[in-house]
């Protein structure tokens, strides 16, 4: 088999969650590869996502580890094997693999939560909302990859609005629906787009009003992915040199609980629509 050259955040989260099993057990790499009876670097090639394994061997690890959590187990025996292609592999080598990582996430995940506070969420940005968020960028991106980028955050929309569309909670700082991206045509259609979506049955929508004293996060973009086991959970906080995600114990826990703390402050989706729709009056 040979090794992955860039393994997915997906390949990587797998890899870590058996790294964690290995150290809850007490085991040296080279011992657990002895006791499966492969290479003594293969623990650490699948650890690091760069090599796959089995179902069968997965739930021989887990033997070896002395992990009886079935429902972990079963999670991961679903991530095990040849990574199916997705729809986000058409833009490999095009985009920014963090891009792709976060698809990857959110195709995967059984829900979704969200905060922005400078930006509409991802997923319900219009089609020239996007573009002109893309535009801004400096040094400018050429048009082909601004158009990529487009193409494939609409893309994205499919996670919400496709026939297996997940839970999704989306908190959104008031200050981002005030921001005039694209001006005033632009920005009113994104509204009006933004209110439509909020209708959706699995689509809860929250804003977090300016009158607001102070919430966890502020200032930060981030999205929490949960999986069929909530130990496989992973976050995405958006930074100046792109993605990175967090999955460890104490990291999803604290990430939870600002979730809550920050939902505490925002309007409910009634006051919210009302408040959207008010500042696209206002256009």
């Amino acid at each position: 088999m040979a090794p992955r050259n860039a393994p997915t955040i997906r390949q990587r989260r797998f890899g870590a969650e058996l790294r964690r099993l290995r150290d809850a057990a007490g085991m040296s790499a080279p011992v657990a590869a002895e006791r499966l009876g492969v290479d003594r670097t293969m623990i650490s090639n699948i650890e690091s996502g760069r090599f796959g394994i089995s179902v069968q061997r997965l739930r021989r690890l887990a033997s070896i580890y002395e992990c009886d959590d079935s429902a972990l187990i079963d999670a991961l025996a679903d991530m095990t094997g040849g990574r199916t292609r997705g729809w986000w592999d058409d833009y490999r080598g095009k985009i920014p693999p963090d891009f792709l990582d976060v698809s990857e996430l959110e195709h995967h995940a059984t829900g979704l939560r969200t905060l922005q506070t400078a930006h509409i969420p991802g997923l319900f940005q219009t089609e020239e909302h996007a573009r002109a968020l893309f535009d801004l960028f400096v040094p400018a991106l050429p048009r082909l990859e601004v158009e990529l980028r487009v193409a494939h955050r609409l893309a994205r929309h499919d996670v919400v609005a496709g026939d297996l569309a997940v839970p999704y909670v989306g908190l959104i700082y008031e200050a981002a629906l005030h921001l005039r991206i694209g001006g005033d045509k632009v920005a009113k259609a994104q509204l009006r787009h933004l209110l439509e979506e909020s209708e959706r049955p699995n689509v809860r929508l929250l804003v977090i009003p300016l009158a607001a004293e102070g919430f966890p996060m502020a200032g930060d973009a981030m999205m929490y992915a949960a999986a069929a086991n909530s130990r496989l959970d992973t976050v995405e906080v958006d930074s100046p040199i792109g993605a990175v995600f967090f999955d460890s114990p104490t990291q999803l826990s604290n990430f939870r609980r600002r979730l809550d703390l920050v939902e505490q402050v925002a309007l409910n989706p009634d006051e919210s629509r009302n408040r959207i729709l008010e500042i696209a009056r206002e256009r």
